[in-house]
């Protein structure tokens, strides 16, 4: 399971360092340009998603992550006993 998270780990780096080319075959994302700034808003955004990816693998890695969904999503589940 750890390899998934240190794939994810990777993945977000990729989404950082190519984020032109991801810019340049993807295109601009509407929201990312209207939010986060007229010019450079969506390669910002594919960076910033790189970031959220890395920061949620570094979370499965120490195992806060499943402390975190169950405290989320728990109580939707409390009645199944």
């Amino acid at each position: 399971m750890r390899i998934l998270w240190f794939l994810g780990i990777a993945a977000g780096a990729v989404f950082i360092i190519f984020s032109e080319w991801f810019f340049q075959n993807f295109g601009r994302v509407n929201w990312a340009e209207e939010h986060l700034g007229a010019e450079g808003g969506s390669r910002l955004f594919y960076k910033l998603l790189g970031i959220i990816i890395i920061f949620i693998s570094f979370l499965g890695i120490s195992g806060a992550l499943s402390g975190i969904v169950i405290s989320i999503f728990g109580p939707l589940f409390s009645g199944l006993k």
